[in-house]
């Protein structure tokens, strides 16, 4: 199957595990190819299959898909795997490609008939396209605006049948219109440790390489919960495996080798630590703001905000208070470090003593 991106002039071009990049073949060959193979995620799986199945036996094409969650977790391959299991192509492109009307209507009018048509961080699409996609989706036509001012003349253009994936990690943008016109919506939720492990040990499989199950463990407890950083820690193991080890990915080995990545027990990485340590160290476990947390670390504020701080907070290390960012007890001892005496109405009110 082949399948396409956004290209850097935006619209979409055909890629696929031949390309060039080797990390792209690398993260296409572990994706599963059906739902039966896709690990984790429950919940949705059992609901897609439904829409699915039902789908196939009505011979026509499947209800428009909404998938959220955070990075990492497979939305992306579940687009795939819809194309594979209604044996249709699948095209796609991303939110930010499309700029303009113009660029959908253009995506749009090249569908076949049944093709999927997976389009990433959709929330983050211009709105006049945005109001293009509505009657798509819903009546399969788009008018094309031809002329300009008094002499501009609506074109109908029909479109055939097909099946809108929409991706991401930011629901609550997506404007109430958009997001009813989805037949399903499915949330994808962080992975459990075992679940983890399956990912690991397939994907070992996959890559040919030699994993005990301590050694997936291991790497599965420092992965946040998410498979693509699972399946990357992987194959940095297996690189210290090989190089400085017998090439068996154990725990030990991995342990090495994530301490070399500085990737802790807990899966925080460098920028992590440096948040949580600026932190503690330079403002007393806060409250402090972003920015300034942000001027301290030597990152932009977006990065704190999108990289770090969403996984520190479900980590329980960090809150977001009206006030400003502030460390947890939990922080501290995760840091080996001692809290500073608490005194007046300081973090004590957010989280005892």
């Amino acid at each position: 199957m082949s399948w396409e991106e956004p290209s850097a002039e935006g619209g979409a071009r055909l890629v696929g595990p031949s390309a060039d990049n080797e990390d792209l073949a690398v993260e296409a060959a572990l994706r599963p190819k059906d739902l039966a193979e896709f690990v984790g995620q429950s919940r949705v799986r059992e609901q897609l299959d439904l829409v699915l199945r039902a789908a196939r036996a009505r011979g026509g094409t499947a209800d428009h898909v909404l998938l959220s969650g955070a990075p990492g977790l497979g939305k992306t391959t579940l687009s795939m795997i819809i194309a594979a299991e209604m044996g249709a192509p699948i095209r796609i492109t991303s939110g930010p490609a499309i700029q303009h009307a113009g660029d959908l209507a253009s995506i749009l009018s090249s569908l076949a008939e049944g093709e999927v048509l997976f389009l990433d961080e959709i929330h983050r699409m211009a709105r006049p396209a945005e109001e293009m996609l509505y009657m798509a989706m819903e009546d399969f036509r788009v008018d094309v605006i031809v002329g300009k001012g008094p002499g501009a003349t609506a074109i109908p253009l029909e479109l055939p049948p097909f099946t809108l994936v929409g991706a991401t990690t930011r629901a609550g943008l997506l404007p109430p219109p958009l997001r009813d016109r989805f037949g399903f919506t499915g949330h994808m939720e962080f992975y459990a440790p075992d679940e983890l492990e399956r990912v690991v040990h397939r994907s070992a499989r996959l890559l040919g390489v030699e994993v005990t199950e301590d050694g997936a463990a291991e790497i599965a407890g420092r992965s946040r919960g998410t498979p693509r950083i699972a399946n990357r820690l992987l194959r940095r193991v297996r690189d210290y495996a090989q190089v400085r080890a017998d090439g068996v990915v154990n725990r030990g080995a991995a342990r090495a080798a994530l301490a070399v990545y500085e990737v802790d027990e807990r899966g925080l990485d460098r920028l992590d630590r440096a948040v949580l340590g600026a932190l503690l160290r330079l403002f007393g476990g806060g409250p402090v703001g972003l920015s300034t947390l942000a001027v301290a670390v030597g990152e932009e504020r977006e990065t704190v905000e999108e990289v770090a701080e969403p996984f520190l907070v479900r980590e329980g290390l960090l809150a977001r208070t009206p006030r400003g960012r502030v460390a947890t007890p939990a922080a501290w001892h995760h840091l080996g470090l001692t809290p500073p005496p608490r005194t007046g109405q300081g973090q004590e009110g957010l989280f005892g003593t």
